[in-house]
């Protein structure tokens, strides 16, 4: 398997993970007068990092999509650079110091967009990449 491909396979076993936090969170405070049923419960009677949590797996889930298309365009145009190589590599522990960091509280203004910023960075060094190959191919 390829580092880019290494990467991407961590990056997305995370984004299905990152929902754990969350479900944590709701079911150690249950909501008084909340249907066993409806789900997801009002994010406004959960402690702030349960909130956190539910964002984070958000965002994770949205920046991951393109950047995994990304990937796997790359892969199937046989487009492999020390630039994809490292933008992978970067955007998973990007987006894992975003989720301990959301979470926890402790990524605030400016570290938190920086770190998305950084990760958004990664995805279009790919596309850029991508675009770059379209002319030799």
């Amino acid at each position: 398997m390829t580092i880019e491909f290494t990467y991407l396979t961590l990056t997305l076993m995370l984004a299905a993970s990152l929902w754990i936090p969350y479900i944590v969170g709701v079911n150690t405070h249950p909501q008084d007068g909340v249907d066993s049923f409806e789900r997801p419960p009002a994010l406004t009677g959960f402690p702030p990092w349960v909130h956190r949590a539910h964002r984070a797996h958000l965002n994770l889930i949205e920046t991951a999509m393109p950047f995994a298309a990304l990937l796997l365009m790359a892969h199937i145009l046989d487009v492999s650079t020390p630039v994809t190589i490292w933008a992978a590599v970067a955007f998973f522990w990007l987006r894992v110091i975003h989720a301990i960091g959301m979470i926890s509280g402790i990524a605030r203004f400016p570290a938190r967009p920086l770190i998305f910023l950084l990760s958004w960075l990664c995805t279009l060094a790919v596309g850029v990449q991508l675009l770059l190959s379209s002319g030799t191919g």
